[in-house]
C-alpha cells in the first residue's frame, strides 16, 4: 500500500508563524510536523510516499529529499500557488497511487495511530475507511455519524474526521482535474453505505493554530 501527506495548505491561521516556513515544517518534539508521519509510516512498512505542495512548497521538497534518510522512497506533486483542496490533490497523484488503496493522511495533524492496522481494513465494497476521533471543543458538531463501524448519512452521533484514510482510485470516478473537496465524495460513498470508520480514541492533536503547536510541543518534549 502507498500513502499520501497533504502538505498544500497555507497554515492561514498558524501566521505569523507560517508566513516564510510552511506548517508541515514547524517543529514539535525536535522534529518537523511531517517528520512524525514519516517516521510512523517508514516503522509500519510503507515505503512509497507521495506528498502534494503549494505554499513554499519548495522548503518541504529541500528538507525532506527523496526520503532515503527515512526508508522512503518520496515523490512530489506540484499544485501551484492555490492548493487544490483535499479532493483535488488527491485526484491529480491517482497516477501514483494506484491501483489499489491507498492511506492519505493531513500533514497538519499530529497522532500516534498504529498505521500497519489500515493495510487490509477495506472491504471488497467499500470506497473509503475514516479514522474519526471525539470531537474536540473546536469542532463541537463533529464531521461524520458512526455507527457499528459505518459511515452514515442522517441523524446519529457524530464524531470529528482525524485526517487519516484509506480510499480507493473509484471514490474518485467522475471527477476532473482542479480544486475540489473530498468531503462531498465520501458523504454520497456512505448514502450508499460504501464507508466504513472506526472512532480512535488515542494521541491526536490537530495543530490548526499556534498554540495548539505549542501545546502539543510541550507534550512531546
Amino acid at each position: 500500500m502507498k500513502a499520501m501527506i497533504l502538505a498544500a495548505g497555507k497554515g492561514e491561521r498558524m501566521r505569523p508563524l507560517t508566513l516564510t516556513r510552511p506548517k508541515p515544517l514547524l517543529a514539535v518534539g525536535g522534529r518537523a510536523l511531517i517528520e512524525h508521519h514519516l517516521h510512523a509510516l517508514a516503522k509500519a512498512g510503507f515505503r512509497e510516499i507521495v506528498i502534494n505542495l503549494s505554499w513554499l512548497g519548495s522548503q518541504i521538497r529541500r528538507a525532506l529529499g527523496n526520503g532515503a534518510r527515512y526508508g522512503l522512497d518520496i515523490r512530489y506533486s506540484e499544485e501551484g500557488p492555490e492548493p487544490l483542496e483535499t479532493g483535488g490533490g488527491i485526484f491529480r497523484v491517482l497516477p501514483m497511487l494506484e491501483p489499489g488503496p491507498f492511506l492519505a493522511i493531513n500533514a497538519d495533524v499530529w497522532m500516534d495511530y498504529p498505521y500497519a492496522r489500515l493495510r487490509d481494513v477495506l472491504s471488497e465494497d467499500d470506497l473509503a475507511h475514516l479514522v474519526l476521533v471525539d470531537n474536540p471543543g473546536h469542532n463541537p458538531a463533529g464531521d461524520f455519524v458512526l455507527a457499528e463501524n459505518r459511515i452514515l448519512e442522517g441523524p446519529g452521533e457524530r464524531f470529528t474526521f482525524s485526517g487519516l484514510g484509506v480510499y480507493r482510485p473509484e471514490l474518485f470516478e467522475g471527477c476532473r482535474d482542479g480544486r475540489f473537496k473530498l468531503a462531498p465524495l465520501l458523504r454520497a460513498a456512505a448514502g450508499q453505505n460504501r464507508v466504513s470508520g472506526e472512532r480512535y480514541a488515542g494521541g491526536w492533536l490537530d495543530v490548526g493554530t499556534p498554540e495548539r503547536l505549542a501545546e502539543l510541543d510541550k507534550r512531546l518534549s
